[in-house]
């Protein structure tokens, strides 16, 4: 028999269905109303003293990881029949199917004394009485311990699922302080939910769109530091940066890396009007991929790097094009009422996502790359920037409530429309980049 999250997406046919495992534990995307997985996640069990209040730490951050996407629904400890105190003890299926646990998760916990942190985990079907694969074994230090509950998530999620995690990985985004009039800005750092924050820059120059390189361990972001729009790259673990040289000098701002991580495209301004940008990090030389009178911005590669994807009045409205990396004419993707702009390629590579203002509400959706099946996933005063989670799953995006001052905070929602929710931050942020999974 198989279990199933009955998830109502019917009506959402540009969505790619999750893979059947072998396994009788899946998600299965089909018509329905939604019914999140029950599990259950005992506190993992601490093999040493040292370790038993990181093993309570853990299995909360996993449970959150789980129950934050939707699709799973955590059990209460107060319903437990069993109790898990060994993690090579049998599990006792009949007690936990006894209150309708379709997936346990148990774990295990060791701290040496030299901060050597080791986890490990299994994975059960409740209801087909097996484990499912073999359990996992993660070792790092007693300081990285949120990644190592993240990394149990994912493998997790993965295995139920059939699709790539996200929770080990970070966001990188414009932190805000100080009153509207007054606004400072600076780059800050963090885990994927919040955890973790670090400032990268300080708050001495207005500082926009900060966005990872391919292997997450560089910033491309534009700073106002000499008093005009340039564009900065920015190590990560030194939090050393430079500017990269663009011709003349000019205004130059919206930069992204391409697959590679040495390709950047950008914008650049030059007599009033805008134009796309590829630059070689490398050494700094920059060619031009267009040139008309029209404002053109906020470029966004494909997966493959073949194509890029950006935003352009040239039709008298902002409306969103396709163009070819190697140069060639672009062709418009978005033909809906209203006004289009900052659109990012999914990394699956299925799907653009894009800001949306018509009626006088903005709005984040997404839509094939030939434009086709657009679906606008949320409705604010304010919502803008949106950007994917390494799995393409989930966007995250800037949202400014009417009445708030002017205060911008983050929000994330899965690509259904459902499970819209607040990223936890510290005081103001926006212009959310999501991270690719850390190595």
């Amino acid at each position: 028999m198989r279990h199933l999250i009955r998830l109502a997406l019917a009506a959402f046919a540009f969505l790619t269905p999750v893979a059947a495992l072998s396994q009788p534990l899946r998600i299965e995307i089909t018509e329905g109303v939604i019914e999140p997985l029950p599990f259950a996640v005992p506190d993992f069990v601490p093999e040493n003293p040292a370790a038993a209040k990181l093993a309570e730490q853990l299995s909360r951050v996993v449970s959150e990881d789980l129950t934050g996407t939707g699709l799973f629904r955590e059990l209460p400890a107060s319903a437990y029949i069993s109790q898990v105190t060994s993690f090579s003890a049998p599990v006792q299926y009949p007690d936990w199917k006894a209150i309708n646990a379709q997936a346990l998760v148990t774990g295990a916990v060791s701290l040496d004394a030299k901060g050597r942190l080791t986890v490990k985990f299994r994975l059960y079907d409740v209801f087909a009485g097996q484990e499912l694969g073999t359990g996992l074994q993660f070792t790092g230090t007693e300081a990285g311990w949120r990644r190592m509950a993240h990394k149990v998530a994912d493998a997790v999620y993965a295995r139920i699922t059939g699709e790539g995690g996200y929770f080990d990985s970070r966001v990188v985004f414009v932190g805000e302080t100080g009153p509207k009039d007054d606004r400072r800005k600076r780059l800050a750092i963090m885990d994927y939910d919040g955890a973790n924050v670090q400032y990268l820059t300080d708050s001495s120059s207005i500082v926009l769109a900060p966005r990872f390189s391919p292997t997450g361990d560089r910033v491309l972001y534009t700073s106002y530091e000499t008093g005009s729009p340039r564009i900065y790259v920015l190590d990560v673990a030194s939090v050393g940066k430079r500017a990269l040289p663009t011709p003349g000098g000019n205004m130059a701002f919206s930069p992204r890396f391409g697959p590679d991580g040495q390709t950047v495209v950008y914008s650049m301004e030059q007599g009033g009007n805008s134009d796309l940008y590829l630059m070689n990090s490398a050494n700094g030389q920059s060619r031009r991929l267009t040139s008309t009178p029209a404002i053109e911005t906020a470029p966004s590669f494909s997966p493959d790097g073949r194509q890029i994807v950006f935003e352009s009045d040239r039709s008298g409205t902002p409306q969103l094009y396709i163009m070819p990396t190697s140069g060639g004419e672009a062709r418009r993707i978005s033909f809906g009422q209203g006004r289009y702009g900052t659109p990012v390629w999914s990394p699956r590579g299925d799907l653009i996502a894009f800001t949306k203002q018509s009626k006088g509400r903005f709005h984040i959706g997404v839509m094939r790359t030939d434009g086709s099946e657009e679906r606008l996933l949320t409705a604010s005063f304010l919502d803008e920037g949106p950007t994917w989670s390494p799995n393409g799953r989930v966007i995250m995006f800037t949202r400014e409530t009417q009445g708030a001052n002017g205060a911008a905070s983050l929000y994330s929602v899965d690509i259904t429309g459902r499970n819209l929710k607040p990223v936890r931050t510290n005081g103001g942020a926006s212009d959310p980049a999501w991270s690719p999974l850390q190595n």
